[in-house]
């Protein structure tokens, strides 16, 4: 079983790169991130043509919104409000194994790394602590995806001592996912295959030029599991060349294959 993550930046505004990557790639499952669309309009038959049948969406318009688009049959868990402030930013389904599949979309944080100048950074920190604590409690196999907007390792930026100061890189970031991390025991399944210190990179800015050229990377976007489920992974890629489709995302899709 093959199970992918890309934050998509407007399902609708990509739906055709999203369709050229199901038919390309052909994930069992795509979790989608920052799908900005209400439920109501969320392109249904696109993926309905192409075999996923079954969809789970959490949506809001303008902003946020994540969604689960599956060929095999899933049951809908959880929506979690790690904001505490009824953003969409997180739905949770059960796979026909019993696996638990949990795809998130944690705030940017804007852009100044203090707490007291900018309530967003002070929001981003208190979603990853919230996520913490619930990664404390968890039982049971499961797998975690999404758009972290942290990129935790020297190597996962183009620049550690340039992206130091800078909002998804700061050491108190950093460290917030470490524990997150710790307290769900997780496997990163990115660096589980990619070691370090190989580049691995996930998100290049809109800003750019030539954003190939420039190559200023970031790894924002993660797959983790719990180690019962890390045991059965034999693969994970990145889709760097997505990055350079028509009207791309600034972030690209990865996924992880499983020998379910």
């Amino acid at each position: 079983m093959k199970i992918a993550s890309w934050n998509i930046n407007s399902v609708r505004f990509r739906i055709d790169i999203v369709e050229r990557f199901l038919r390309e790639a052909a994930p069992d499952i795509l979790c989608l991130q920052e799908t900005k669309v209400v439920d109501q309009d969320f392109p249904h038959a696109a993926f309905a043509a192409l075999g996923y049948d079954h969809r789970l969406l959490h949506g809001q318009r303008m902003h946020h919104g994540v969604a689960i688009l599956s060929k095999v049959p899933i049951v809908e868990d959880d929506r979690l409000d790690w904001q505490a402030n009824q953003e969409a930013r997180h739905i949770g389904v059960a796979l026909p194994n019993g696996v638990r599949l949990e795809n998130v979309y944690v705030p940017a944080g804007g852009d100044v790394p203090d707490r007291e100048a900018n309530p967003k950074f002070g929001q981003k920190l208190d979603f990853l602590e919230r996520m913490t604590r619930w990664s404390k409690g968890l039982a049971g196999p499961t797998i975690l995806v999404g758009d972290f907007n942290i990129a935790p390792l020297e190597c996962d930026v183009w620049s550690h001592k340039q992206l130091l100061g800078v909002v998804s890189h700061t050491p108190v970031e950093v460290a917030a996912l470490d524990r997150l991390q710790a307290a769900g025991r997780w496997v990163d399944l990115g660096r589980h295959f990619h070691p370090a210190p190989g580049r691995l990179h996930t998100w290049w800015s809109y800003r750019a030029k030539d954003w190939a050229a420039s190559d200023r990377g970031r790894r924002l976007d993660h797959q983790w599991a719990t180690a019962d489920v890390a045991a059965q992974a034999v693969s994970h890629r990145v889709f760097e060349d997505c990055r350079s489709w028509l009207k791309p995302s600034d972030h690209i899709p990865i996924m992880t294959e499983f020998a379910w």
